[in-house]
């Protein structure tokens, strides 16, 4: 069996192939894709049928325009209202042999002829490269359309080379022309002018929408040329009625007249004839018999040569096999390569990860021990200066104090120094505390933050084995309810749908429902072996597979489906005695189930190869099974009773703990997983405890932390009181004693330490830069190796999942050689039973040859068959035995006969002639028609499409519906939130916003319609700035992603705001001549339109 593999394309309809140029599916990516088919982006531009140029003389009011230079690919026209933009436009449309209403600005030609002029001229010039060139040869690289319009209405072609030479005057040229660069000047989504784009956003009705789709995509065009080819189908089939009322009298009428004219010969020439007749009727039984033998014989060779074509499909699939069995070992070599790699960094990156915190450590101590240092070499200089201010002050004084002041002062400095001495140690610790402080409610708040992850893994880890308890205790009543809630609703629409006739056989599953264990022990390793299988359904053929998918989107809304396998039902065993695994000791898979239904049987067969399965109970005994270098004849794998994988060269574990689909005791089960919840809530209970205990830990260390910045700021209050009583004692004026000495002294005592605390602060300074760039070190190390694990395992995920692809892939070429094997068969059992039936009606060919030889010995070459050579020798042997009595005029006789045979016949091949005509005619348009409602859905969803993806990107949702039957198609657009507000009509919308969703609706007529160039004359009328700035966003993406077509946009803003870029070029017209006057149109009669 074979699993059905899903994927959507999309037809586009050409009217001419591109060359190189194919359209690419969308896959099924879930991003975002741009909106329009993507066609080979190696084209830099346009090479057939883009505008290179046009000029303008007289046209309309401007005496000369142009000529404008157009590039390959955007271009913008951009000008004041009257500044010609829409001149440029109408003489596009009018010089490339479009009508004066398509251009809605005149109903006449001789309208667009400037006042006061004889004549306007319009060139223009077109691109003609590369191999889609028209007739290159006669017109190069370019060709030129010039048309002149007479005052009188009357226009005229010439058709130029590149060059200038006069190629061609004739319109059915310039058609020819048209038709070969698919130019549709009349088609709106080639050139939108304004009055049309004007039309269009204020159109209300829905008729109108439906047409101007109709329009677009040409389909109008293929409706009106088929209701002319029915009508005159119906005048054709009345004229056969006619006529075969009429041919029943003459076929009479010549019958009569044939019987007067053969009753003239004479009776000899009657049996001679009769004679010939009675040959001619031997030899022509043989003759049919043996036109039976040539197609008999052809088919048979048919068939033979058939053979050689399933012998190449048989080793072709073979092939398939062995590529994609190279594949899978090549997958798995490379997953263990990166198995391996992982196994070999994980201990390194463990060992950086404790050097770092390490390094961390000891840098953070030599940090503080570096502050603690510059906060002792300030004081010390701060003591510094305030002694060199006190010995200064002593040597100027010029006061007198007693000696027992003086000593009195001395010793309260000294004392009060020893006080600022203890202060200063304290300060010091204080300052190591905050720091400790800080360290370790950092620590517990990383530890916080780890517990409350892991606690959220055991939350979800918890509600996961809730859904499973709940669905255990649903299955006390319902074992299919193991399966998903959804299933026993999805059984019993199954079962309406096969009651109702709309299943050819009815689906089988879900397949673990189907099977049953003969040793309950080996549950979980039969559901690791059989995996989504265990859900999966069997259908027999693709429409009854669409018919189930139906089923399923109504019952699994969101979610992972059920697996769907096609394959025709076989209601007998596969015969799998020479590939199956016969081992002593060990059951392969097939043979520890007990499977009644044949077809989910073939259907394990087909997708796991259960039969060269394996079950080992002990690990260890597996091992030694696959892994000895000689495993069992047949065997790929085996299963162990914990559900772990063991193949010939390698070991995966399993990490389902128990079987959730075939374990038998179901209460067992129930007080097992609930066990398990209670033992998740227990370890939560415990997580939650931690991380109160380390709150509280972090908040006592945050109210230490406190207390300790209190404190400090305490002893810096005491420390500054100090210093200012003792600058206070020192600044005592008296007269330079002894103790200036002793001042001295203590002020070289200090710059000693001073010169000690600065080497100590540089060594430390020293120490911890060194700290800081191992610890740098250290951890690049560790992020490296870390990064490095991390994009391993990410190359592993891709690897599976290919891993799992080429499993199925081989699986799958297996099931198709096997299939083309049988087919072979029963093909060459077809050709024997044919050569059979060949040789009987050979012999028969023999015995009526023999007859035939006694009745006339000579061959006689018959084309009549035998009935029509019985019924005239029936209608002879009347003639010959009813004798006419009366005959008429000869000469009369035989000319009425002549006229009768040859009125009969001409009015007989009329009537053939036309029936054969009907017939063709009517197929051709039965598959016409289907083609034309195939392309007009498909046309219509790819519009649907785009017209979503583009409202999309302004963050707008919409319906667009197609009625063909009433040819209605009504637009609702919401802007905003598509989940939030309800769609509206686009009449509701403000004026910007239908202009965006009327640029967004052309934007998706665009994807569906091809032309080398298309043009918009104010197409953001009615936009405000940001609907007009999108709008514009979106049409120069389109246009950028098609550098093969050419783009002309015409505003009347200045498009300053554009970038800077080579493919874009921006044409701006002078401001018009306010002094000019109005245009002379005006209603004018029919017949003044084009001849």
């Amino acid at each position: 069996m074979s699993k059905r593999k899903h994927s959507s394309s999309a037809g586009t309809s050409q009217k001419r192939a591109r060359p190189a140029q194919p359209e690419e599916a969308d896959e099924e990516s879930d991003e975002p894709r741009d909106v329009h088919p993507a066609h080979n982006t190696h084209l830099t531009s346009g090479e057939v049928g883009i505008i290179e140029s046009i000029s303008l003389k007289n046209f309309m009011c401007h005496a000369l325009l142009g000529p404008f230079t157009f590039g390959p690919n955007v271009n913008f026209v951009v000008g004041n209202n009257g500044s010609g933009k829409s001149a440029v436009l109408t003489a596009l449309i009018v010089g490339l042999g479009g009508k004066a209403h398509a251009t809605n600005r005149g109903s006449s030609l001789k309208g667009f002829v400037k006042e006061g002029e004889s004549s306007a001229d319009v060139s223009i010039t077109l691109r003609n490269r590369g191999p889609d060139a028209f007739k290159p040869e006669v017109y190069g690289d370019g060709i030129i359309v010039d048309q002149r319009i007479s005052s009188d209405g009357v226009r005229s072609y010439k058709l130029k080379s590149k060059t200038g030479n006069l190629v061609s005057a004739k319109k059915e040229e310039l058609i020819a022309l048209l038709d070969h660069f698919n130019i549709q000047v009349d088609n709106p989504v080639s050139i939108l002018t304004q009055e049309m784009s004007k039309h269009f956003l204020q159109s209300k009705g829905e008729g109108d929408k439906y047409k101007f789709f109709m329009k677009a995509t040409q389909l109008e065009q293929m409706k009106e040329d088929y209701t002319y080819i029915m009508k005159t189908k119906t005048v054709t089939q009345n004229n056969i009625e006619k006529h075969e009322e009429s041919l029943d009298d003459l076929k009479r009428q010549y019958l009569e007249k044939e019987d007067k004219f053969k009753s003239l010969a004479s009776l000899d020439e009657m049996h001679d004839k009769l004679e010939e007749l009675k040959h001619q009727m031997a030899w022509a039984l043989v003759t049919e018999i043996e036109k039976q033998l040539q197609p008999m014989r052809e088919r048979i060779s048919a068939e033979e040569n058939g053979t050689v074509k399933f012998d190449q499909k048989i080793e072709e699939w073979k092939g398939k096999v062995v590529e994609a069995e190279r594949k899978y070992k090549a997958y798995f070599d490379q997953l263990e390569s990166v198995s391996e790699r992982v196994q070999v960094l994980e201990p390194q990156c463990r060992s950086l990860k404790e050097e770092s915190q390490a390094k961390s450590n000891a840098c953070k101590a030599a940090e503080a021990a570096y502050h603690r240092n510059m906060t002792n070499l300030r004081h010390l200089e701060k003591d510094k200066e305030q002694l060199t201010k006190r010995i200064n002050e002593l040597k100027n004084s010029v006061s007198q104090s007693t000696e027992a002041d003086r000593l009195q002062r001395l010793d309260r400095i000294n004392r009060l120094q020893q006080e600022l001495q203890a202060l200063r140690d304290q300060d010091a610790t204080l300052s190591q505390q905050q720091d400790q402080f800080q360290q370790v409610i950092g620590k517990y708040r990383e530890e916080v933050a780890k517990l409350r992850r892991e606690e959220q893994d055991l939350q979800r880890q918890t509600e996961a084995k809730r859904r499973d308890l709940r669905d255990m205790q649903a299955s006390r009543t319902d074992k299919i309810k193991r399966f998903g809630v959804q299933m026993p609703g999805l059984l019993a629409a199954i079962d309406d749908a096969h009651r109702k006739g709309q299943f050819k056989e009815k689906p089988i599953g879900p397949l673990g429902f189907c099977i049953r264990l003969r040793d309950p022990i080996l549950a979980l390793a039969i559901e690791s072996c059989l995996k989504a299988l265990m859900n999966s359904f069997c259908c027999d053929n693709y429409r009854d597979e669409k018919i189930l998918q139906a089923i399923m989107s109504r019952h699994y809304n969101q979610g992972r489906r059920p697996q769907i396998i096609v394959g025709e039902f076989s209601r007998t065993l596969y015969n799998i005695r020479d590939r199956a695994v016969n081992h002593p000791e060990f059951p392969t898979v097939l043979q520890a189930l007990e499977i009644e239904d044949p077809v989910v049987a073939n259907c394990l067969i087909d997708m796991r190869g259960i039969e060269t399965i394996l079950l080992i109970k002990n690990n260890s005994m597996a091992r030694r099974v696959m892994q000895s270098g000689n495993p069992p004849k047949n065997c790929r794998e085996a299963f162990t009773q914990d559900g772990d994988q063991v193949y010939m060269n390698r070991y995966y574990s399993c990490d389902q703990k128990r079987a959730l689909y075939l374990s038998g005791d179901v209460e067992e089960e129930i007080r097992q997983i609930g066990a398990e919840i209670e033992n998740q809530l227990a370890h939560i209970a415990k997580f939650n405890q931690r991380i109160h205990a380390l709150e509280d830990e972090i908040r006592n260390n945050e109210n230490l932390l406190r207390k300790t910045h209190e404190n400090k700021k305490r002893v810096k209050d005491n420390m500054r009181k100090i210093q200012f009583e003792i600058g206070d004692l020192q600044n005592v004026e008296e007269p330079q004693s002894e103790d200036i000495n002793t001042l001295e002294e203590e002020f070289q005592d200090i710059c000693v330490k001073i010169n000690a605390a600065k080497q100590d602060s540089e060594n430390a300074k020293i120490k911890l830069n060194q700290l800081r760039r191992v610890l740098e070190e250290a951890e690049q190390n560790y992020r490296r190796h870390k990064e490095e694990i991390s994009n391993i395992k990410e190359e592993a995920d891709p690897i599976k999942d290919e891993l799992g692809k080429a499993e199925q892939e081989v699986e799958r070429s297996k099931h198709h050689a096997k299939h083309y094997g049988d087919k072979r068969k029963a093909h060459v059992n077809t050709i024997q039973r044919l050569k059979a039936d060949l040789d009987s009606k050979e012999t028969e060919l023999q015995a009526s040859i023999a007859q035939a030889t006694e009745i006339c010995a000579e061959r006689v070459e018959v084309r009549r068959t035998a009935k029509s050579l019985d019924s005239e020798m029936n209608r002879l042997r009347q003639k010959i035995t009813s004798q006419q009595d009366q005959q008429g005029d000869r000469d009369e006789i035989i000319r009425q006969y002549q006229e009768a045979v040859n009125k009969y016949k001409h009015i007989a091949l009329q009537v053939k002639n036309l029936k054969r005509f009907i017939s063709l005619l009517g197929k051709i348009m039965n598959d016409r028609h289907k083609a034309y409602t195939e392309m007009r859905m498909y046309l219509s969803v790819r519009c649907k499409y785009y017209f979503d993806s583009l409202l999309s990107q302004r963050g707008y949702s919409g319906k667009m519906s197609f009625d063909h039957k009433n040819e209605t198609l009504s637009i609702a657009v919401q802007p905003g939130e598509g989940d939030k507000a309800a769609l509206n009509d686009m009449r509701s919308l403000s004026g910007g916003e239908r202009s965006f969703s009327t640029v967004c609706f052309v934007l998706s007529l665009w994807a569906i319609a091809e032309a080398p160039f298309r043009c918009l004359d104010e197409f953001d009328v009615y936009m405000d700035m940001v609907n007009r700035r999108i709008s514009m966003d979106m049409m120069l993406k389109i246009a950028a992603s098609q550098r093969y077509r050419q783009f002309i946009f015409l505003t009347p803003q200045s498009m300053s705001s554009l970038p800077d870029n080579g493919l874009m070029r921006i044409l701006r017209l002078n401001d018009p001549d306010r002094g000019q006057t109005a245009l002379p149109f005006g209603r004018r009669n029919q017949e003044d339109e084009e001849k």
